[in-house]
C-alpha cells in the first residue's frame, strides 16, 4: 500500500491567505495529496528573548513573521475541499484555552465529514506563553495531560463531566460531536513524552531529521509500548520542513528534504521505507509565492508516485 502523501498549507506573510489557502488546498487535492496540514506560531519576539526551539544564538527565521493562526487557515482549506484529510503539526495546545479549542476541533471535524487530525505539542517559547497560554511554561506537560483528556470529554456522549485544574464541567450538553473519534497525535520527543503518546494519544508526528535518528526513535516508542502494554496501533505522521531549490544541492553537509525535486524525493524513498502510514511537505518557506508551491508540490507528488512512494 503506498504512503500517504500531505501538503503543508501556505500560512506565511509572502501569502493572501483568503485566496491562497483555498487554491492550494484545492489544487493539492486535485493533484492527489491525501492530507492539508498547518502549523502554530503565535508571535515573533522582537527582539528575542530565547533562540529559535530555545537554543541559545540560534535566531528566529524571518519566515516566522506574521503566521497566520491554524484553526482558521484549516478552515478555509476545509471550505475548499471534500476528500483531504485535514492535519495540525503541531499545535501548541496549552496556547489555546482546553475546552474552546475541544469544541472548535469538534466542530471543524463536524463540517468537514470527519477528516481532522490533531496534532498537538507543548511548543518551547516563553515569550508564546506569556502572551497566549492560560497556565506557566513549567506546567506545559501538565497543561496538555488537561487538554487531551477534557477533549476526549467534550468528543465522548452528553453529558460531559469533568473536573480539572484548568476546566469543570459539572454536567453539560457539548455540540456539535465529531463526525469520528478525532485522532490525537504527538510528536513525543522526550521519554515523558513518550508515555503519554503510549498511554493516551492516537499516533506519533515527529519531524524528518534522518532516517537514523528516526528509526531509533521508533523503535524505543515501540518498546514502550509493548512494555506498557499498548495492542492498538500507533498511528504515525512525519512532517518534513522541505527546503526546495530549483537547482540540486552540492553542499557536504545536505540536510534531509533540501534541494532538487529529484533530492526531496530521495529522502522521501528513504524515509518511506521506515513504514510510515503518511509523509508530509512542508514546502511554504522556500517559494516564491502560492504558483511557486502549487508547482513543486506537483512536481513532487507526480516524481514521488512514479517512483512507487
Amino acid at each position: 500500500m503506498a504512503t500517504r502523501l500531505g501538503l503543508g498549507l501556505p500560512q506565511m506573510k509572502q501569502y493572501d491567505l483568503g485566496r491562497d489557502v483555498p487554491e492550494v488546498a484545492r489544487t493539492a487535492e486535485r493533484i492527489g495529496y491525501d492530507s492539508l496540514w498547518v502549523f502554530e506560531r503565535a508571535l515573533f519576539p522582537d527582539p528575542p528573548t530565547q533562540g529559535l526551539y530555545g537554543i541559545e544564538g540560534l535566531p528566529w527565521p524571518e519566515s516566522y513573521r506574521g503566521v497566520a493562526e491554524p484553526l482558521v487557515s484549516l478552515t478555509l482549506a476545509a471550505a475548499a475541499t471534500e476528500r483531504a484529510r485535514l492535519g495540525t503539526s503541531v499545535l501548541i495546545a496549552p496556547l489555546h484555552v482546553p475546552f474552546q479549542l475541544a469544541k472548535s476541533l469538534a466542530t471543524l471535524d463536524a463540517a468537514s465529514g470527519g477528516r481532522v487530525v490533531a496534532g498537538l505539542g507543548t511548543g518551547w517559547s516563553h515569550d508564546e506563553y506569556a502572551a497566549a497560554s492560560v497556565r506557566p511554561f513549567a506546567e506545559r506537560g501538565e497543561a496538555l495531560d488537561e487538554i487531551i483528556a477534557v477533549c476526549r470529554a467534550v468528543w465522548g456522549p452528553d453529558p460531559v463531566v469533568y473536573d480539572g485544574k484548568v476546566t469543570r464541567i459539572a454536567s453539560a450538553a457539548v455540540g456539535p460531536k465529531p463526525a469520528r473519534p478525532i485522532p490525537i497525535l504527538l510528536a513525543a520527543g522526550s521519554p515523558k513524552a513518550r508515555r503519554r503518546l503510549v498511554d493516551v494519544a492516537d499516533g506519533w508526528m515527529p519531524v524528518g531529521l534522518g532516517v537514523g535518528q528516526l528509526t531509533e526513535q521508533w523503535g524505543q516508542l515501540q518498546d514502550l509500548a509493548a512494555e506498557r502494554g499498548r495492542t492498538r496501533p500507533i498511528e504515525t505522521v512525519l512532517r518534513t520542513n522541505a527546503r526546495y531549490s530549483a537547482k540540486a544541492y552540492e553542499g557536504e553537509h545536505r540536510h534531509p528534504f533540501q534541494g532538487s525535486v529529484d533530492q526531496i524525493v530521495e529522502d522521501l524513498a528513504a524515509h518511506a521505507e521506515l513504514g510510515f502510514d503518511e509523509i508530509f511537505l512542508d514546502l511554504q518557506s522556500s517559494v516564491r509565492d502560492a504558483e511557486e508551491l502549487k508547482d513543486v508540490a506537483a512536481e513532487v507528488y507526480t516524481a514521488a508516485r512514479a517512483a512507487g512512494i
